[in-house]
């Protein structure tokens, strides 16, 4: 278990950084605008690396906190469909990136509760429920910060078709083959 703590101490205080030090952030990222961003990528995969292998390992002897009811399965499916969709919209600015404040932590937050409705050891409540309340904290500190721009390709239309058949075939891919082959999980099998 403590390989998965480290790992998400290690990930998630670098992505909370804007959240709790802005003015740190800032001052490092002025000092050196490559330097902040490479020390900021590898803490960040390094939190990733170990909070993967922390997640895997303690699942080998679960620990059950709830049993989740069979029929939570669609509604996860169900919710996890718009995660893919907003994850993109930030990229290829439309309507959608327009209606839905802040979408990437809206996908978070979707993905998250979607797989805490149908997971419930204690490796899934630290890994899911660790997102969920780090993207909640983090939306309510972008009503007291401005958000930095995100790169994309011009505000078009046309945009909001791409975010949406993108999302749709990413979720496909990700449901038939990717889950599994990383995972070790068949989402509906």
């Amino acid at each position: 278990m403590s390989l998965l703590v480290i790992g998400l101490v290690l990930f998630f205080g670098m992505h909370s950084i804007s959240i709790v030090a802005l003015p740190v952030r800032d001052k490092l990222a002025a000092k050196s605008e490559p330097g902040w961003k490479l020390i900021y990528s590898v803490v960040s995969i390094v939190g990733l690396v170990l909070m993967a292998k922390g997640y895997a390992d303690l699942r080998q002897v679960p620990t059950h906190l709830y049993v989740p009811p069979l029929w939570m399965r669609p509604v996860a499916a169900i919710l996890l469909l718009p995660t893919f969709v907003l994850i993109l919209a930030p990229y290829f600015p439309g309507r959608i990136k327009n209606l839905v404040s802040h979408p990437q932590l809206v996908a978070v937050k979707l993905w998250a509760v979607a797989h805490l409705l149908v997971n419930g050891t204690l490796a899934d409540l630290l890994l899911f429920g660790s997102f969920l309340l780090w993207a909640v904290a983090d939306r309510v500190s972008m009503k007291t910060r401005i958000a930095r721009p995100v790169p994309g390709v011009p505000t078009s239309r046309m945009n909001d078709v791409i975010v949406v058949v993108g999302g749709i075939a990413l979720y496909g891919a990700i449901v038939v083959w990717l889950h599994e082959m990383l995972f070790g999980v068949r989402p509906f099998g």
